[in-house]
């Protein structure tokens, strides 16, 4: 119970997090030990089981379940106007606090009466220094740099570097004038003064308006890194996105003309414009370049080399019509490429044999139309065969010069099997060790470390080891187990032997999931089984494939079809809803207690994999395993064998 005394509220806006935010939950209730606080979980519509959890595992949490996405502004206040905490941190679920975190920034606060807001020393699930910890106020000036990139290129200087102020230490307390949304602490009495976020800003910006208020309000902001905490960072959002770009740069359009005088509004105004546009001009040539140079470049190579050997045919004095030149060699071109395309030539990592595969079939077809051309036209069999050789030869040598060249964009070694570190107990390490085993098929070797100072039995070494270990064992992963190792230690060591090479992931007590984040875009690796196989590229690309083919198949038979089926009128309308991408002929059988949110995304379907089976009654657990193994196991020969022996429910 909460009483007059309370000395913190902890607001947590939540949207389709669920695993991140119980780990975060974890944390904050060890963090609020011996500390007369409240929580807030304000949940923004999640789909993803989020609202259950937090009923089931945190009883004790204020939840507050919106019934639609209100936005970061919104959620917030909704939470704060109840709170009865001297401070009130808005914290992200993405994150996770040390053991005395709160009692070093409450105690911070309390003799640092002009203090009205601090944030902390963050850093990301690689364990990098994450420079939005201390930021400054973005003027005209400031955004320029950084817009421009100015700042990227002198990050330490006291002109240029001011956004991220970067010409201040990582460790040592300073003033700043921005907090990060990620955890900001302040004190109630400032935001009575000043008031609460501002809600016009629906997402991003909001953080920066209030810091920037607080401080006009006669307090101080401060950058506190004797404690320090995991921020994830891009669960919830996509930051390289252009979506991103526009509603970030619009959010410092509204703080500019809120805060600043009209003339530099309007100045500071242009320049975000300027900027959005830049921003997204790049973006997209930068995708399309990365998306397209390499098809590209293979096309004019191919069309080249065939070329050539047209010349080598010409020097037997064997003609080829015009119509060859005009038509049949980029015809030709187009044909293996896209053979080569759809049996994953172009997918990562990269399969040798796919380019052998791809132009057989390429190969097959183009022999196949061309013995339906006009004797005329069939200038010579062995040319095409011919080709074949050339466009399968260019693949491999280029493919392995490429792989020389960039090895980690163009890897020809596959998935490479990891070595595991795991930093807990013997029963702890047991049970992630299982973890592993039904998880992935990676695993090369897995070590266990003592999560005491002492080295234990059946153990490499101890925690205090850990930057050795990972050298002398070559650790890809190392796995902190939660039960037995403190927020703060882990922190610790993640942020001492970060690199690019090695990854970290957290094992939370009486959980069968492994939580962490390889990247600023990814959500982590949160699954029990391995059930991604139905994600990956070139699975999504058969499946849409064999959609699109097959329903404009049976659209074309539909005439006679439709006198097979149920309910001919929504058999039409399900067909056309595949072609146009709204559903697909297979998904997840769609019960809502099985909440197939937990599972990779796809369409919606017509048929489900309950449908091979006649018992149309199994238990849910039974669904739920069918729904598992779909997408664990998925094929689109899977596909076909449903859709060809069920096509007469077609209309259901």
């Amino acid at each position: 119970m909460i009483t007059e005394n309370c000395k913190i509220s902890i607001v947590i806006v939540n949207y389709n997090v669920e695993y991140f935010l119980e780990q975060c939950l974890n944390s904050v209730y060890t963090a609020l030990k011996n500390i007369e606080g409240e929580v807030f979980v304000v949940d923004n519509n999640s789909i993803d089981g989020s609202v259950d959890m937090v009923r089931e595992k945190f009883p004790q949490a204020n939840l507050i379940a919106n019934k639609e996405n209100l936005g970061f502004s919104k959620a917030n206040n909704q939470a704060m106007r109840q709170a009865k905490g001297k401070y009130i941190l808005l914290l992200n679920p993405d994150t996770v606090v040390e053991e005395d975190t709160f009692q070093k920034c409450l105690a911070f606060m309390d003799k640092t009466p002009d203090a009205g807001g601090l944030g902390v020393r963050m850093i990301d699930g690689k364990g990098n220094f994450l420079p939005e910890s201390k930021r400054g106020l973005p003027t005209p000036a400031v955004a320029f740099y950084k817009i421009f990139g100015i700042s990227q290129i002198f990050p330490k200087s006291k002109r240029f570097g001011k956004y991220h102020l970067g010409y201040l230490d990582e460790l040592e307390t300073n003033e700043c004038e921005i907090l990060s949304g990620a955890f900001m602490l302040m004190r109630k009495e400032a935001l009575n003064k000043v008031g609460l976020l501002d809600e016009t800003f629906f997402m991003y910006g909001e953080d920066i308006d209030l810091s920037y208020r607080i401080i006009q309000g006669g307090y101080k902001n401060f950058y506190f890194p004797e404690t320090q905490i995991i921020h994830y960072k891009g669960e919830s959002t996509k930051k390289s996105s252009i979506n991103y770009v526009f509603v970030f740069y619009r959010a410092m359009v509204i703080f500019a003309e809120k805060h600043f005088s009209q003339k530099n509004a309007k100045l500071f105004s242009f320049l975000i414009n300027l900027a959005i546009y830049f921003r997204a001009g790049l973006a997209l040539a930068s995708r399309f370049i990365k998306k397209a140079i390499l098809p590209v470049v293979d096309f004019s190579v191919i069309i080249l080399l065939l070329y050539a050997a047209k010349l080598l045919w010409q020097k037997e004095q064997i003609e080829f019509p015009v119509e060859v030149l005009r038509y049949a060699l980029p015809s030709y071109t187009l044909v293996w490429m896209l053979s080569i395309f759809y049996s994953g030539g172009y997918d990562r990592p990269i399969k040798l044999f796919s380019y052998i595969l791809g132009g057989g079939i390429g190969t097959a077809f183009i022999l196949m139309i061309y013995a339906l051309l006009p004797k005329d036209l069939q200038f010579s069999r062995l040319y095409i065969l011919l080709g074949f050789l050339l466009v399968s030869s260019y693949f491999l040598f280029s493919r392995v010069v490429l792989h020389y060249l960039f090895k980690g964009k163009f890897n020809l070694k596959g998935v490479k099997n990891k070595t595991f570190g795991i930093v807990g107990s013997e029963n702890e390490a047991e049970r992630v060790e299982e973890i592993l085993e039904n998880s992935t098929n990676q695993v090369e070797r897995v070590f266990r470390v003592s999560p005491s100072s002492e080295k234990e039995q059946g153990t490499i070494g101890s925690i205090d080891q850990l930057d050795q270990i990972v050298h002398i064992y070559k650790i890809d992963e190392l796995i902190f187990c939660a039960k037995d190792s403190s927020a703060e230690r882990i922190i610790y060591w993640m942020s001492q032997i970060a690199s690019d090479d090695l990854e970290f992931k957290i094992a939370q007590p009486n959980s069968l999931y492994l939580i962490g984040s390889n990247s600023v875009d990814t959500a982590g690796d949160v699954y029990l089984l391995e059930i991604d196989k139905i994600s990956e590229t070139g699975q999504k690309r058969n499946k849409r494939t064999f959609d699109v083919i097959t329903s404009l198949l049976f659209l074309i038979l539909s005439p006679l079809v439709s006198w097979f089926v149920e309910k001919p009128t929504v058999f039409i309308k399900n067909l056309v809803a595949i072609f146009i991408g709204q559903k697909s002929f297979v998904g997840y059988i769609p019960e809502e207690e099985i909440k197939p949110s937990k599972l990779p995304k796809i369409r919606d379907g017509i048929l489900h994999p309950s449908d091979i089976s006649q018992n149309q009654n199994m238990p849910l657990e039974t669904k739920y395993k069918l729904n598992l193994l779909y997408a664990r196991d998925y094929t689109v020969w899977k596909d076909i064998q449903l859709v060809f022996s069920k096509w007469k429910e077609l209309g259901k």
